[in-house]
């Protein structure tokens, strides 16, 4: 009966995974709502910030995940993958902190477009994650499991899509800017964001894998 208490709930994992999930949207939002308001520099300063403590929030996550893992005596899901999501959740949300970052130690003069359209697919991207890994949970109800797919399908097609806005943006980039710094400032966002997206799709393929596995 001791030895029972003394092991956390496997809900406890699901909970988690959502609670991390749910500060990458966060942090996304917050990151978009800078892009937005950029030229302001109070209101760029305040969401870079928010950026920042979601991301601190979502570390916290993580790291009680990752030692829940060494604790728990029966994971609902196997440990590799659990260790795999939750860290790959993490990435995202450390490149979003990584952008507004780059941002600033980098003076970008303002946003464009393209700064603009990787934004919203990260956003977009970051909401599918959010949905999809809310559903790892309930993969016996075949409909949920269904659901789950299809929703990282989706996200795979918003990476593709970010995919073909960056190799556009960085096409312009180099025929269009002439300032050099400038070129490379940008260069460096295109590339943090997208990498977003790709992180985003990673967690899809996480979250397929477990689906495949347990429904």
């Amino acid at each position: 009966m001791l030895f029972g208490k003394l092991l956390p709930r496997e809900g406890n994992f699901y909970e988690m995974f959502n609670q991390h999930a749910g500060r990458v949207v966060e942090a996304a939002h917050a990151f978009a709502l800078l892009v937005k308001h950029y030229d302001d520099p109070d209101l760029r300063e305040k969401y870079a910030r928010d950026v920042d403590h979601a991301e601190r929030a979502a570390d916290r996550v993580t790291h009680e995940v990752n030692r829940l893992i060494h604790k728990t005596f029966i994971t609902p899901i196997d440990r590799d993958q659990i260790h795999t999501l939750i860290n790959t959740m993490d990435d995202v949300a450390d490149l979003l902190q990584d952008s507004a970052e780059t941002m600033s130690l980098y003076d970008l003069r303002r946003m464009n477009d393209e700064i603009t359209r990787l934004t919203d697919l990260a956003v977009k991207c970051c909401e599918r994650v959010r949905e999809a890994v809310a559903m790892i949970g309930s993969l016996a109800d075949h409909a949920t499991a269904e659901a789950a797919l299809k929703t990282c399908e989706e996200i795979d097609r918003l990476e593709s899509d970010a995919d073909r806005v960056m190799r556009a943006a960085m096409s312009k980039l180099f025929r269009e800017e002439p300032d050099v710094r400038e070129v490379l400032k940008l260069k460096a966002i295109y590339e943090l964001l997208e990498t977003v997206t790709d992180k985003c799709e990673d967690v899809a393929n996480v979250v397929e894998g477990i689906v495949l596995e347990h429904s």
